[in-house]
């Protein structure tokens, strides 16, 4: 028996990175893999791949900040499926500057995807996880939320709140059966760093003990330990996965 065999996942931002990564692992370990993301093309895309190992997969082009989309989405997939056992909360965006420099479009841009839209889809997803009585709600956080980060005001703030989410949703939803926990990634190698020169990777680098970025496979597989019956008794916990950047 697989580790998710049979399970409803949701994922958001399923179509690239560590969205992606999740997508396909949880595949691996037989979820029912449902993707969302902004594109229908990468939606699409994310899918033939889950379905190529042979998983029963849907993909839904959905936009977090838009609640109307999101109660649309989770409707769509309670009525083909019939629950939803896991969310992923994994959509998020940067749009970096210093504090002088930061508009108010960048600040409220990132606050609406990071924080806002995870708020809209677990508040989606809660009801149903109450009624069954279980569920698994995972959040994306940063290790820049612990610890903050140079140019990152907005950034910090969403995955700094997104634990306080976690915290407040691991009492409130623990007593129902739902856990809630978040996962902090360090310095992870996805499309988010195609901008960042090469000098700059090099220097984050040094920063890690284990001297590498880590791949977007290494935070799904973490991603897919809490969602299983492996971490039942892990609830409200932040776990940070940065290679040691932090000690």
């Amino acid at each position: 028996m697989k580790r998710l065999d049979g399970k409803i996942c949701l994922i958001t931002g399923a179509a690239q990175g560590i969205g992606l990564a999740t997508a396909i692992k949880f595949a691996h370990e037989g979820a029912v893999v449902v993707a969302c993301d902004v594109r229908q093309v990468d939606v699409d895309a994310a899918v033939q791949q889950c379905e190529a190992l042979g998983a029963v997969a849907a993909g839904f082009v959905m936009d977090v900040t838009q609640r109307d989309r999101v109660d649309a989405v989770v409707a769509q997939v309670m009525a083909r499926f019939g629950r939803i056992d896991v969310l992923v909360n994994n959509a998020g965006i940067t749009q970096d500057a210093r504090l002088q420099k930061m508009t108010l479009e960048q600040f409220d841009r990132v606050i609406d995807v990071n924080l806002r839209g995870v708020f809209h889809c677990a508040q989606a997803v809660a009801d149903g996880m109450v009624l069954q009585g279980s569920g698994v709600i995972l959040n994306a956080s940063s290790v820049v939320g612990i610890y903050g980060n140079f140019g990152q005001t907005n950034y910090a703030a969403s995955k700094f709140g997104v634990i306080g989410f976690t915290k407040t949703w691991s009492r409130e939803l623990g007593p129902k059966g739902i856990r809630v926990n978040a996962v902090a990634p360090g310095f992870i190698s996805t499309p988010i760093l195609s901008t960042i020169p090469e000098k700059v990777i090099s220097e984050m680098e040094q920063r890690v003990p284990l001297r590498r970025l880590g791949q977007p496979e290494e935070i799904a597989n973490v991603y897919a330990f809490l969602a299983s019956d492996e971490a039942s008794y892990i609830n409200g916990a932040v776990i940070e996965v940065s290679g040691g950047m932090s000690v």
